[in-house]
Order: C-alpha cells, then structure tokens, then sequence
C-alpha cells in the first residue's frame, strides 16, 4: 500500500507541473511584462527528472485583477520604461511615478493654461484591454474591456489604418465601422467619467500595437474624437516634460529638401518654409544645399531658436533606432544619433518634422515613433505616421502654425488645424491653397493638380504630438 501511495502521489505531482508548465507558456504569452521581470520557481522531481518552470503572476495584472490602480500605475510606467530603454540601448530615469503626482502635474497644467488634461493608459492583453484614466480631481478610474482582446484589437487596427491610409478607394468612407468600433471600445467605457471631469485634452499612453494607431480619426458616429478633445500620445508620464512654456514669442528655424538623390521631390517645400519662417511666424528658413546638420548646429549657436521646423524625408523603420532616419541635404541623420545634436542645449520646445512616414503596425518602429521626443531631447515633436501627399502636408503645416498664434496649447492648435481640414477649410481650387483665413500661391508643380478637398482623415489624421501636448 505504501509504494502505491508514493506512486499515486508522484502521478498528483506530475500533474501538478504538467498544469504549471502549461500556465507558465500561457502567462508568457500574454503579459506584456519582459520574461526579465518574472520571478520563476523551480521543480525537481526525481532527482532531475522532471523540470518545470511557474511563473508568477505579473504585479501589474495582480494590482489590475485587484482594483489597485495606485500601484498599477507605476508597473505600467516601469514596463514600458524598460522596453524604452532596450530598443534605444540607454538607462532612464528610475523616478517613480504616482498616480497623485500624475493628477497633480495635471492639475498644475489646467490652472497653467485653461485646458483641463487627463490621462489615459491604453494597455491591451491577451484576454482584455485594460483602460486606466487619471483626471486632475478625481480618484484613478480602471475599465477593463473583455470584448478587445488582443487579437481582435489588433486585427481592427490594422483594418482601420488600412482603410485611412486609401483616400482614393471606391467607398473613401470604409474605415469608418472600424474607427467606431474602436472608439467603443478605447473611448466609449470612460466617456462618461471625461464629461464629468470637464475634460478637453486627452494625453495618451499607449501599449504595444497602438502606439501607432491614428488617435484623432476615432470616431463615434457622429463626430472625429479630434472634434472633442486636444490629443496628445506620450511613451510614459515621467519622460514627459510638464514645464508649461509660452512658445508664441519664440523664433522658428525652418530647414528642409525639395529635390533628394534617391527620393521623390518635395514640391511644396519652398512655400512651406517661406510661409512659417517670413508669413505665419518669425525666424530663419534654409533650403536644399544650407539644409545640412553643420548649418543646423550653426544657426543654433547663434540664436537659441525654441521650434526647428525640418521639411524633408524622414521614416521610422523596423530594427533597431538606426534605421530610422531624418534626411537632410548631406546625410541621413538616424534616430540613435538624434540626442548628439543636444536639442536640450539650448532648449528646443517643439521639433517639427514635416513629411514622415513610420512602419505602422510593426512594433520596434512604434517604440521609435512613440519615442521621438525623448530619444531627441525636444519637449515635444510633431510628426507623421504615414507619408501624407506634399499637398496635405503643406495644408496641415500652414494652418498648424496659424492656429499656434492664438491657441493656448500645441495640441489645441493641431486639433483646430485638423478641424479646418474636416470643415473643408483647408483645400486645392484654382491652383493655391485655401486655408481658414486666406490662400497660398502654390508652386507650377502643385498648381496643375485639380481642385481637392483635403477633408479625408488620410489629410490630417497621420499627424501626431509626441511628447508634452503643452
């Protein structure tokens, strides 16, 4: 009896790992948290014999599974830190965050510039998405949408993006059953608790697959979420500088390429940097041959200019950040070069890069997107994330900086650029570009184009603000 009571309880413990094994593989799969931060316990049986490994259950989903949002939040912020720190290959900063500091540096922000913000942390796993919202007053909101799993939100993603990215399809509305369906599923369960809180900036902190998603073209049925509120995307709450700054008397160094060696020209570019740098804004524009890195960091020394424009090529690529490039007239200059050129000495505000693209839906090129404005040391960049029609840049460009002398934020400003746009106020017809207060001589090469309403969120929805949205 007593060798089958042995036998039976080493079949239990055989079992028992088999299950745990198998939980192990599950849990890996879907926590976001790096195999690096699980603790793993080991099981020896039988001198060796049998090995299994179990893993704990993450702090982040055990705090989310508990309601306790106040240490879910610095697990989010540690998670996605450290993913940060492995595509760029450098350490942050280990300050940690809390959801009172965070609601507090909100609340700062709203008395700073009359724009109540909150804070949204978009976190998808395998089974759910999981939606965290901090405002200025109230007590951390946590909603847990079991209908998005990651596989059937990744998927909408992907059709949405595809279904924006073509303007010129039979149905040029058919991303819209997937623009509202994700707004009912990333918007929709905290819609309530934003209208009570009296919110109009949403700062968006994303996990991977959405970190690329084009935010302001969600829509609920009746309206663009860009209709509603001011957005902003940042890669975590403590890269993001909270230091609110009027830029409105700021000069602005606008640089930037029309003609390339191995790529499509830019047309437009010329009006773009002499509308900026001599009609909407003051400062200094370089084109083509002076838009070189030496002549970049030469006109810095010289004049701590807050906003650098750059019209010109740039794409964020898969692999790692030197793949990714800015082109200028000489070289390329790649993303794991970007903080060489101290943008934070002197201080640079916003970077604006007109005419991008990123490789959207890949993630090691969203960490380089969503990463932009801390990789490069700016405050805060505006860029693209699919390549835009010279056209629609041109447009988006002109009325962004026209709407940046009045409005009290940079997101406030890009929302009532991409408005225009919607409204129609933003277009092509006989050969210039008409904008909310008057019209642009375009170039011969532009003005042959027919009349076009740059309406389509294809026109403005790509362009993004990375970084503090203040």
């Amino acid at each position: 009896m007593k060798s089958v009571a042995i036998g039976f309880s080493l079949l239990v413990t055989v079992l028992q790992l088999a299950a745990t094994i198998g939980i192990a593989q599950q849990a890996r799969s879907q926590s976001i948290i790096p195999i690096s931060d699980i603790t793993p316990t080991k099981y020896i049986v039988e001198q060796n014999i049998l090995l299994a490994e179990a893993v704990a259950p993450s702090k982040l989903q055990t705090a989310l599974d508990e309601e306790n949002i106040t240490e879910a939040v610095p697990q989010i912020e540690q998670t996605w830190e450290k993913q940060y720190e492995g595509y760029f290959g450098v350490n942050f900063s280990d300050r940690a965050m809390t959801t009172k500091y965070i609601a507090d540096t909100l609340g700062k922000m709203a008395t700073q510039t009359g724009k109540k913000p909150a804070l949204i942390y978009l976190v998808p796993q395998a089974q759910q998405l999981e939606i965290v919202l901090i405002t200025p007053e109230s007590q951390p909101i946590h909603k847990r949408i079991t209908e998005a799993r990651n596989e059937a939100l990744l998927a909408k993603v992907r059709q949405f993006r595809q279904g924006i990215t073509n303007p010129n399809a039979r149905n040029p509305k058919n991303y819209l059953p997937e623009a509202q369906q994700l707004y009912q599923w990333l918007i929709a369960p905290i819609e309530a608790d934003l209208k009570s809180n009296n919110i109009d900036t949403i700062v968006f902190c994303m996990g991977g697959g959405l970190r690329t998603i084009p935010l302001a073209a969600l829509h609920d049925g009746k309206q663009f979420l860009i209709e509603k509120y001011s957005l902003g995307r940042i890669p975590a709450f403590k890269f993001t500088d909270t230091l609110y700054a009027n830029i409105k008397k700021s000069q602005v160094l606008a640089m930037g390429a029309s003609e390339f060696k191995d790529q499509n020209p830019l047309p437009a570019v010329p009006v773009e940097l002499s509308a900026i740098a001599k009609d909407l804004w003051r400062g200094k524009s370089f084109l083509n041959q002076q838009f070189t890195l030496n002549n970049l960091q030469s006109q810095r020394t010289k004049q701590p200019f807050k906003i650098i424009h750059l019209a010109t090529h740039a794409d964020f690529k898969s692999g790692s950040p030197n793949n990714s490039y800015v082109q200028f007239w000489d070289k390329k200059l790649t993303l794991d070069k970007m903080r060489q050129l101290r943008w934070n000495n002197p201080p640079v505000d916003l970077l604006v890069l007109s005419a991008c693209r990123t490789a959207i839906g890949d993630k090691e090129a969203e960490l380089g997107f969503a990463g932009l404005a801390v990789q490069s040391g700016v405050k805060s960049a505006l860029a693209s994330l699919w390549y835009v029609s010279d056209e629609g840049t041109l447009g988006l460009m002109t009325e962004f900086y026209r709407q940046l002398q009045t409005a009290p934020i940079k997101g406030e400003a890009l929302r009532q650029a991409q408005i225009a746009m919607i409204q129609g106020k933003v277009r092509l017809e006989d050969g210039s570009l008409h904008n909310s207060r008057g019209k642009v001589s375009l170039p011969p090469a532009l003005a042959a184009i027919k009349d076009k309403n740059l309406s389509h969120p294809y026109y403005w929805a790509a362009f993004t603000l990375i970084g503090s949205p203040w």
